[in-house]
């Protein structure tokens, strides 16, 4: 006869966070300044300087910054486990983070292309050898700008949301729109700044696509929240949607290699995402032979709604340019793979082999940590 089990606690080693504000312990914030304005970078990881493994560096979408659009998964338990590995640098549009003051009147909001040389400037100012992309929509355009212009400088590129056309009358329309109203948001005042509501819902249809009742309820609302523009410079953000809006076509051309990626391209997009046929086009015009498009089920904002999907799909993507894994991350693994198969009616002797393979677990994620190194062939 089994005796009864009062749970008490439930307690996890590390917490996926789900606030919008950044956390002073996780970013080392700097201001760096291009030819075309100054703009903030972000950095977490380890001293990039200390290891020839490229960096992984990432760009954000509209009405997003590194903060929003990244910290959730870099806090998520296994991304955390990878940041032991790699050097994370967060690039921010001109006057795209937190509390960001109004940008000057006369200042020429930079294009894509220019947003893409702004990259240049920072791999120059950190000496940066080589990166690994991580883009979402208007960071994942910019990005392939960057790598079509200088493809020794990137590893390979991860993309989420990407489009490679210039933006359709319908799009154009309502960005227009959204421009137009939050031309006139007050500006002076942006810590009560208010988005008007027609930009609300096109900036939740963007990231969720058609948000149903199924979906996760507080991750909405807390977005929902995000988006009323409260931390977020309505002027510098249409600055920014009139870049995005204006851009011009890639250029890319499936047969073509000098009109092409020459890095390995990972194109991801979500079911329930308003861009999942902007990424199927982009993938028509890749080389089949270095490009993967994937699509991931019930959900839109990837990164949030199936972080570990995500993580997985960015470690085997690292792996396959050549950074394997460490036998430890190989026997993590499998130790997972294990206790989740195990269940609990399975008697006594299940019990034991399920709790010994989470403590094992548990254990080792305490003790020990991702290691990952150069491809050993590749050296020889």
């Amino acid at each position: 006869m089994s005796a009864d089990i009062e749970l008490r606690n439930v307690e996890a080693n590390s917490p996926l966070m789900r606030s919008l504000s950044r956390s002073e312990d996780d970013f080392v914030e700097e201001r760096v300044e291009t030819d075309f304005g100054s703009l903030l970078v972000a950095r977490q990881g380890i001293d990039h300087k200390s290891t020839t493994k490229p960096v992984i560096l990432t760009y954000h979408d509209i009405g997003l910054n590194h903060v929003s659009n990244f910290q959730a998964f870099f806090n998520y338990m296994d991304m955390r486990l990878l940041l032991k590995s790699f050097a994370v640098f967060h690039i921010n549009a001109p006057g795209q983070e937190e509390n960001s003051a109004t940008l000057p009147d006369n200042y020429d909001y930079p294009t894509m292309d220019q947003l893409a040389e702004q990259i240049r400037t920072v791999c120059k100012h950190y000496a940066i050898k080589s990166i690994i992309g991580l883009g979402v929509g208007a960071g994942a355009n910019i990005l392939s700008r960057f790598a079509l212009s200088y493809p020794d400088l990137v590893d390979g590129l991860f993309l989420i949301n990407a489009t490679s056309t210039q933006s359709s009358w319908t799009e154009w329309f309502y960005q227009k729109l959204n421009i137009y109203y939050l031309h006139g948001t007050n500006p002076s005042n942006v810590s009560n700044n208010t988005f008007p509501h027609t930009t609300q819902e096109y900036l939740m249809w963007h990231h969720f696509g058609k948000v149903t009742p199924e979906r996760n309820h507080d991750l909405v609302e807390l977005y929902r929240s995000y988006f009323t523009g409260k931390t977020i410079n309505a002027r510098n953000l249409s600055l920014f949607m009139d870049s995005y809006i204006k851009r011009t076509d890639l250029g890319l051309v499936r047969g073509d290699k000098e009109r092409n990626f020459k890095c390995p391209v990972l194109l991801l997009c979500g079911a329930f995402s308003p861009h999942v046929d902007d990424t199927v086009t982009m993938n028509s015009r890749l080389d089949p032979t270095n490009s993967t498009w994937m699509k991931l089920s019930d959900c839109g904002m990837v990164l949030e709604e199936q972080p570990g999907k995500v993580e997985e799909a960015l470690r085997l993507f690292i792996q396959g340019l050549g950074y394997a894994l460490s036998a430890y991350e190989r026997r993590r693994s499998s130790l997972r793979k294990m206790s989740m198969s195990t269940t609990s009616g399975e008697g006594v002797n299940g019990h034991d082999s399920r709790k010994n393979s989470i403590e094992e677990e548990i254990s080792l994620k305490q003790n020990q940590s991702v290691h990952i190194v150069e491809n050993p062939i590749a050296q020889c």
